[in-house]
């Protein structure tokens, strides 16, 4: 599901007007900060932002070429580092990631195979045990899932595909020894 590539586009979680950093950088040297998310690889990132014009939840790209409200990628940074604004956001920002990209997830559901002979990709999804499991199995094996009301309506059982998404996104975003990283990049 998840490939190693640049992030092009993020959503702010929070803006720092003036950074703290290095007590010991001069005051005219020091730059604002933006805490974004990646909306391909849901990387969490640092962002020196060119104008003072963005805000959290807007959407902006970070890619090579073109940039129009970001300065630069300072760097990757890990849960612990975000600001309890960016931590309280965080859910909210990749709820709007996986209901926007709806098809993505729920290739998810259609694709997803063993790890181990005893372990399944779905298995990794909060709530989903062996019953759960064959459920979802067997119904699209009948026909592949269109949405994520598809899925709710044919396995009974998952009445809400996309939080179950949500859920084993944020867990591996805020835990860093989970083993298997379905969604992320490590």
């Amino acid at each position: 599901m998840k490939s190693d590539k640049k992030e092009l586009y993020a959503l702010i979680l929070d803006v720092l007007p003036m950074t703290a950093g290095d007590p010991r950088r001069p005051q005219f040297k020091k730059e604002p900060i933006v805490q974004a998310v990646g909306t391909e690889q849901f990387k969490l990132l640092e962002l020196v932002p060119k104008v003072a014009d963005v805000n959290v939840n807007d959407k902006v790209y970070i890619g090579d070429k073109a940039r129009d409200r970001i300065e630069k990628v300072k760097r990757r940074i890990g849960y612990a580092d975000l600001t309890q604004t960016a931590k309280l956001e965080l859910p909210y920002a990749v709820e709007h990631i996986v209901t926007e990209n709806e098809g993505k997830f729920v290739d998810f559901f259609n694709k997803a195979v063993p790890i181990t002979s005893k372990q399944h990709m779905l298995h990794l999804l909060p709530g989903v045990g062996k019953k759960i499991l064959w459920e979802i199995l067997e119904a699209r094996e009948k026909q592949p899932f269109t949405s994520f009301a598809d899925i709710a309506e044919r396995v009974k059982s998952v009445p809400k595909p996309e939080q179950m998404i949500i859920k084993r996104v944020m867990e591996e975003l805020e835990d860093p020894n989970v083993k298997y990283h379905v969604f992320t990049s490590k």
